[in-house]
């Protein structure tokens, strides 16, 4: 064998076993390192409050960081930065709790919690949106078996009435499987005052309505909220001629259709509406999908958190910097968490900028889950955030 053929010969691969023993031990070391840092943070806290310094301390952070991204490979940097800013949060958290005992967030969700009756009540004063066979009071009726129902045109006004205290309760569409998201119910979230304390979803099941001796064929205008006239596309695009007209809800358009008489119109509403207000259904089932269902939430002014409760609602605005978003994500998936719903809506006035609802499935009682919204609640690069409600649906 000459010099070359040594050469050429392969190195030896490592079996995976030995390769998952390295790992093992740098693990192990980076355990025992955290729980030291954590340590050291304590006794940081401690010096911290004789000095009357703050917890955060942005330009600490940023040497740090800097200090790390020239250390690692150009490769790692991204994932370098994601560590350290999470060890960052998880830091001054502990800080806090040394200084403060238990965050004032997670102390207001233990005392709704304490608060709260066991069942969630059978009757109630609760404001809806439109009118009478609205799919809105068809939610609140299976919310609450005996509901006292106020109607109020628009979903400000619902938002309104409940944070004023003229209603304990509130129902308001928020989602729909096949029209998606009711934005305008998310734009109001920003600017009211309320807790989610229950949600449910609702079958929803279009009909086609025209006042008595109406057909089909002599339609010129189909009228229904915007959602609906959305989930039933496919029905009108087999009508062209016919002209599709916004209202602002479904049973209010059958109530003002029914007023006029007119023969030349059709709405799209519930069933209900029908012998409500005296219409005839021409058409059934005429939504794109089978499964088509509505995401209804209660509201309420102050939380209520019942002990069925296993989903959470969150809001809040993101520093305006690459990865931010991706760092909360990570949060919620190193604690095991199932996000179910990430909205984003632009916040107004700023230019390329959101505000981000996050729900997602966790028990109240998961002291991970309250720390988590504890440091979220803190974090330097959330510009603002609050916590909507914890709630069965």
């Amino acid at each position: 064998m000459n010099a070359t053929d040594t050469d050429n010969e392969a190195a030896p691969v490592q079996g995976l076993a030995d390769i998952r023993r390295e790992i093992d031990e740098i693990d192990d070391q980076m355990v025992n390192l955290f729980t030291r840092r954590l340590e050291i943070v304590e006794r940081v806290a401690a010096s911290k409050k004789a000095s009357g310094s703050p917890v955060f301390d942005p330009a600490r952070e940023r040497s740090i960081l800097s200090h790390v991204v020239e250390r690692v490979a150009p490769e790692y940097e991204n994932g370098a930065r994601l560590l350290f800013s999470t060890l960052f949060g998880i830091s001054r958290a502990r800080q806090r709790a040394v200084l403060h005992g238990e965050p004032e967030l997670v102390r207001a969700i233990k005392a709704a919690m304490a608060s709260t009756p066991e069942k969630f009540p059978t009757r109630a004063v609760v404001a809806c949106p439109g009118i009478e066979g609205s799919y809105a009071q068809q939610a609140a009726s299976l919310l609450f078996p005996l509901p006292t129902i106020m109607f109020f045109r628009g979903f400000d006004k619902v938002f309104d009435a409940v944070e004023q205290g003229l209603c304990p309760y509130g129902v308001l569409p928020i989602e729909n499987s096949a029209a998606g998201s009711v934005a305008a119910v998310y734009d109001q979230m920003d600017t009211h005052r309320f807790h989610i304390v229950k949600a449910l979803r609702l079958k929803v099941n279009h009909v086609l309505l025209g006042a008595r001796g109406a057909k089909i064929d002599a339609l010129k205008e189909i009228a229904s909220h915007p959602h609906a006239l959305a989930q039933c596309g496919a029905f009108l695009k087999r009508h062209p001629s016919v002209k599709a007209v916004p209202a602002s809800n479904t049973a209010v358009a059958a109530k003002e259709l029914a007023a006029s008489g007119r023969t030349d119109r059709a709405v799209i509403a519930s069933r209900a509406c029908a012998e409500l207000y005296g219409l005839e259904v021409l058409s059934d089932g005429i939504a794109d999908a089978a499964y088509n269902y509505t995401r209804f939430i209660c509201i309420a002014k102050k939380p209520e958190i019942y002990p069925d409760a296993r989903k959470f609602s969150v809001m809040m605005s993101l520093a305006h910097q690459p990865g931010t978003l991706n760092g909360i994500i990570s949060r919620f998936a190193s604690i095991g968490v199932n996000l179910t719903k990430l909205e984003s809506r632009p916040i107004p006035g700023m230019d390329f900028e959101f505000r981000f609802t996050f729900d997602f499935e966790a028990s109240p009682r998961d002291e991970a889950v309250l720390r988590l919204l504890a440091e979220l609640a803190d974090d330097p690069q959330i510009e603002h955030f609050t916590f909507l409600g914890a709630y069965n649906e």
